[in-house]
């Protein structure tokens, strides 16, 4: 059987790709260069543009050195424009609308298992493989994802949006590990990567400060911050589009009610909103709606009883899908923090079995919109 790594310099691939060999598969590995700053530069009709160097060649040495230890071919491909049409342009679209979204949940839906999985079907591959910390399983006469042992480590919520075609043809061999295994095993074959650290940047792009990378694509634009309990203005931001909501550092203000939480913003009046600890106010929501939600399993989702990330790392929530029309969904649920616009809400049957996954498009707390509330407020003060 002839599988297809994406090997991307980091010692997750590299170990899968150990493992696939000892497992009697066919390896070959594919390294997938996504970004550059000086051809992006001219898709924006800025060439002058600078920005950070990405360590991407690094990674590739790194991709080659693995690739020589196993004993594979290496093949590289450019999808810097794939990358910039599909990733990076809605990307920054989102961003310019006041939203956060996730890069990594992006980037797995249109390269690595689209552009990716195309490249492996048109080359005669049987599968492609990556090194995801998730598990693939047996599920009602097919498969279905679900969360890895290494629930610390566990990548399902980034995994969402890719295709139920695409996740049927894919193998992910680290699903059964804790990240302390897949280094041990790194260490004991002396790979080159066995020490490397974790990338924690935006999907392709590497490590970066992230507000002055964006800035290069959203100019700065200073504006007021307000309290929502005083209507008081009391500090200035470089951009709305800078902050999601719930964050808790990394404002400029006075005063003695904080710290503070961002809990709204108005990208037409450059307004960003934040609340004291000591009220919280319009932090938590009850009810969101969800658009473009990928359904996994094909199942009816009305009515049903399920557990809901609402961003990376968060504790399951216990949700209730009020109604489902087959893209968006209506989710309640009791009092939950920072559900923020942008983000992805993923769905989990109470086995741990991932359902899918969308984009958070609006927070409701019973029932009202929580942005107009805020404006409401504000207005009324």
């Amino acid at each position: 059987m002839k599988v297809l790594l994406g090997l991307s310099g980091g010692v997750d691939s590299a170990v899968a790709g150990k493992i696939l060999i000892d497992q009697g598969f066919e390896v070959t590995a594919l390294f997938m260069r996504n970004w550059d700053s000086a051809i992006n530069n001219d898709y924006l009709g800025n060439p002058t543009l600078t920005d950070d160097i990405c360590p991407q060649e690094d990674d590739y040495n790194d991709a080659l050195k693995v690739a020589d230890q196993l004993g594979i071919e290496l093949l590289r491909q450019d999808y810097i424009k794939e990358y910039w049409d599909l990733v990076f342009k809605k990307f920054i679209d989102e961003y310019e609308k006041g939203r956060t979204p996730n890069p990594a949940i992006l980037c797995n839906k249109y390269i690595k298992f689209d552009t990716f999985y195309d490249y492996a079907k048109e080359h005669g591959f049987d599968a492609l493989a990556t090194g995801h910390y998730v598990k693939k399983v047996e599920h009602n006469d097919g498969f279905a994802l679900a969360k890895a042992d290494d629930l610390n480590k566990d990548q399902s919520y980034f995994l969402s949006e890719i295709s139920n075609e695409a996740m049927k043809y894919s193998i992910f061999p680290l699903g059964n590990l804790t990240k302390p295994e897949v280094r041990k095993i790194a260490a004991d074959m002396n790979l080159a990567v066995a020490d490397k650290k974790d990338s924690t940047g935006v999907c392709f792009i590497g490590e970066r400060d992230f507000r002055l990378f964006l800035s290069n694509y959203i100019p700065m634009k200073e504006g007021n911050i307000i309290d929502v309990d005083t209507g008081k203005v009391i500090g200035t931001h470089n951009g709305v589009y800078y902050y999601t909501i719930g964050q808790r550092k990394g404002f400029h203000v006075g005063g003695n009610r904080g710290p503070y939480y961002c809990v709204g913003k108005d990208v037409i009046k450059n307004e960003l909103y934040l609340s004291s600890h000591l009220t919280k106010s319009f932090l938590a929501s009850t009810s969101c709606t969800v658009t473009g939600f990928n359904n996994q399993l094909n199942i009816d989702l009305n009515g049903l009883d399920l557990k809901a990330k609402f961003r990376y790392r968060q504790k399951d929530n216990d949700v209730h899908v009020i109604s489902y029309d087959g893209n968006d969904l209506l989710l309640s649920y009791d009092n939950i923090e920072a559900v923020s616009p942008g983000q992805e809400a993923v769905l989990y049957t109470t086995d741990g079995i991932m359902i899918g996954g969308g984009t958070i498009d609006k927070r409701f707390i019973d029932g009202s919109d929580v942005d107009k509330l805020i404006k409401d407020k504000l207005n009324n003060l």
